[in-house]
Order: structure tokens, then sequence, then C-alpha cells
């Protein structure tokens, strides 16, 4: 089926023709209508699946086919906010509208932290219909007056999941109360938790549900594989998967700041071209890093959850995840940033013996175990017992969630900044397969060890997801400051 049946204007045939796009993605031709059609939408989509354009796309049409006139100070009035979680995606949206609005009269700006405040100003006095911002920094500009959200007509709520994660849902809870109850109302996600659930069902007024993959699912050309190793060698086993060319250019996790930074410094080290992006990067640093990254002049990008949410890089071969997330949902948003657009992509992770649980969890949520591969040379020491995993000062988690690490009396402001581990050099081999276990976090003493699968059937993941409840680990300065 081709763009031309789901009732497009000519013009909007032509800007996504001029991107070279000739049949729409699933979400595409589920949502497109349906969002013609005015309905409110309910959307499980992940990245890299169009998204962005199953939304971009109609809402152009739809302002343009009742455009009220202009306000009396000969500008028009915003018609149309798009919330994001963080700046990158703001941006990329952004442009996704300038991109596909190309051949129509319609004026867009993006409202984000982490820049200078009078130019967005300027930009929003200039009449922009559509609004793409990040939740603080929109309610900075409602705090000083400068932005007008009684006009709005459409709101769109992208990629809602991870604006809980980051702790938005009371700045997204101010913002609905301050725009008209007679509206549409669209909200992407690619995953569905209570809390989304729960979000959706209170503004959503009787949505059309768009699911063009199961819930919790993996996109399906990426391949996985888990490297295990100690936790003081993830480091040369990275630097040696990229020297040894099995990793050409990857976009590298991390669970801090601190660990981004740590890390890049040591691959430069070793020689690997490596820059960091996360939360306490100015905007140009950030600009700056992505470009070098794209443009091939860095091998690999360390970044953050957060920092890399929204990141618009084409054909990215390898996403590694050099640290698990604490929460298993968040290993599908990092591992959706390869095997995107019909193009394959390999997702590794390095795995030690602390990160046992939360390798369990995501093989739960997936409902299927992951291939483990175990490089000759990094085999880890089974003398090597498990630690708590430091989150930030005062956190660590523990076989029963996460729990304080210093006196009750302490307090979080007192809280010193978390170290990262030095790790020692080794002498890298060949590979060969290996099998970790998969049961409950290994007790004091034990390790990696070579066990059968368990033979009772493993439970659906949505049911094991109900019975188990995560932790939610919110880490100092990842939200962005305004926004």
């Amino acid at each position: 089926m081709s763009f031309h049946s789901l009732g497009l204007a000519p013009d909007l045939l032509r800007a996504v023709a001029d991107q070279g796009y000739t049949e729409p993605t699933p979400v595409q031709l589920e949502a497109i209508p349906l969002v013609l059609a005015g309905r409110d939408v309910l959307a499980g989509a992940q990245t890299g699946t169009g998204k962005t354009a199953a939304f971009v796309l109609p809402i152009l049409q739809r302002l343009d086919a009742n455009r009220p006139p202009m306000r009396g100070d000969g500008r028009r009035a915003i018609r149309v906010l798009i919330l994001t979680p963080t700046r990158e995606l703001a941006l990329q949206v952004e442009e996704s509208v300038r991109t596909y609005g190309a051949h129509r009269p319609v004026r867009s700006t993006a409202v984000y932290g982490g820049v200078g405040f009078d130019p967005q100003v300027r930009n929003l006095r200039s009449g922009p219909e559509i609004v793409v911002a990040t939740p603080g920094r929109l309610l900075d500009h409602v705090g000083q007056r400068t932005i007008d959200l009684s006009r709005v007509e459409v709101l769109v709520l992208d990629e809602a999941d991870r604006m809980l994660d980051m702790g938005f849902i009371r700045d997204i809870r101010r913002i609905l109360a301050l725009l008209p109850p007679a509206r549409q109302n669209l909200l992407f996600s690619a995953t569905f938790s209570d809390d989304v659930r729960r979000l959706a069902d209170g503004f959503l007024t009787e949505p059309a549900s768009v699911q063009v993959t199961p819930a919790n699912t993996a996109a399906p050309l990426v391949r996985q594989v888990v490297h295990p190793v100690d936790r003081e060698r993830k480091r040369e086993l990275l630097s040696h998967l990229v020297t040894s060319g099995r990793i050409d250019q990857a976009l590298v996790f991390t669970r801090t700041k601190h660990g981004a930074n740590r890390l890049a410094e040591q691959l430069v080290r070793d020689g690997i071209a490596a820059t960091a992006i996360h939360g306490n990067k100015s905007q140009p640093q950030r600009v700056r890093a992505l470009n070098d990254f794209k443009a091939g002049r860095a091998t690999i990008l360390v970044a953050t959850e957060v920092a890399a949410r929204g990141l618009d890089i084409d054909s990215l071969p390898h996403v590694v995840n050099f640290e698990l997330p604490m929460v298993p949902e968040d290993y599908l948003h990092r591992i959706g940033r390869t095997g995107r657009a019909g193009m394959d992509g390999d997702a590794v992770s390095l795995v030690c013996v602390d990160e046992l649980k939360l390798l369990d969890d995501i093989e739960r949520l997936l409902g299927h175990r992951i291939l483990s591969e175990v490089i000759a040379g990094f085999e880890p020491d089974p003398r090597i017992r498990p630690q708590a995993i430091k989150l930030r000062s005062g956190m660590v988690q523990s076989g029963r969630g996460a729990r304080p690490a210093l006196p009750a009396a302490r307090r979080p402001s007192q809280r010193p900044a978390p170290s990262p581990q030095e790790r020692r050099p080794v002498h890298p081999g060949p590979s060969q397969p290996f099998r970790p276990s998969l049961g409950s976090r290994p007790a004091p003493g034990r390790s990696w060890e070579r066990r059968s699968a368990p033979s009772q059937p493993r439970r659906p993941a949505e049911q094991i997801q109900s019975g188990m409840p995560r932790p939610r680990i919110v880490l100092p300065g990842e939200r962005i400051s305004g926004g």
C-alpha cells in the first residue's frame, strides 16, 4: 500500500517522496487515517518505526484544512503542542515538522532546556502554530508568561513511557490543566506500564488503539548477545571488540554521567576515538559529540539512558550495554536504537556477576533467553563474589531492590558523587560459547556457573511483570534542568 491511499494532500505526498519514502510503515498505515479523522490515539510503537511521521503528516493536513484567522497582533495562535522527554528528541521532531511541511506555510519552533531563554521567547513571539517542547522548559515559559496554550487543538505525548520514567508526571499533569478541554490527544509509547495506562486513561477520550508490535518485544532485526565478563574487565573487553573489528561503530550505554565520561576517556587512552554525551554537557557540546559520531570522527558514543533518548542516528550498527539498566524496559529502549528502517543491527551486553539478576529480569520481560558468548581471555573468575550495584551515592541495588547505603540520619545533599571503578588490562583471545546462570542472584561466593536450563516452563512475560515489583530509580541530575 502506498502513501496515496492514506488520504494525504498532494503537497504532503510530495514532501514524503522528497525523502525517498514510497510505502508507509505499519504504524503510519494505522495511525494516519485515525489522526486525520480527529480520533484520540493510543499508539504502541518503538523507535525506528516511523512514528514521528505517523502524527506529523496528518497534523499538518488538519492544520491547513481548518486554519483560523490571525490574532489581532497579526500572529497565529499555538494550535499543536508536542511534548517530548529530551531536547534531542524535541529538535528531531521539530525538524520533521519542517521537513514534511516544506511545501505548505506552517511555522514551528522547539522549546527545551540547556540553551538561552530569550531566543526561544523571540521564536514564540513570531507566532508558531506548532510547538515541540520538553515539559520543564515549557513550564518555565508558562511561569514567565511567554507562551499562550489557550488555543491548543492537538496534544501529542511522544515517548510517554520515557517521560514518566524521567519523573515528568507532575509536569505533564500541570500542562494538561493549562490546555483547552476540547482537543485531540495522541499518545505514543514504546512500552505500556501501569503508569502509562493510568496517564492515558486520564486524558484520552475513547482512543483508537494502535499496536504495531507485541508489547515488550525487541525489534525483529536486532541480534542480541551477552558477553559474560568480570566487572573490572569490561572496558578492556569493549576495547578488544572494537580493535578486533567485531564492533565498528557503537552507541554505548552507562548508568551514570560520571561513568560515561570516565569510559570515554579510557577508550581514548586505548587509541579509540570516543566521546560522551549526557545531561551535564552543554547543548553545543552534545551537538558536537553527536555530529562527530554521525560523521565517523568518533567510533564510540558513550551515553546515559536519558541523554540518548531521542537521538537521531541513521544506520547505527551496534548498541552496547556497558552496564545493564536497572529497569528491564529500558533495555528495549536502548537496543531499539539499532535495527531500524529495515537494516540489521547488533545489541551487545557486557554482563558481570553483579548483574545476573538484572539479566534474568530482562529475559523474563522478553520471554526468552539471550544468546551468551564468552570471549576467551575474558572468562569470568568464579572466585569473584557479586557486589551491590551502585546507582548513586547512598543507593545500592541488592537482591531486595534499591536501598540506602548510608546512615538514615545523613541527608541526600551530603552524599558524595560516585567514583567509577578502575579496570585492569588483560590479553584477549578467541571466543567460545557460554551459558550463564539465569536463576536467582548468586549467593556470596558463587559466580558465573555452567548450569542446565531450568526444567519448568518460563511464565509469560506479562504475567511475571505483574507479580514482580521493579524499583523505579531516578539518577541525580539525569533530569535535564528546564526540560
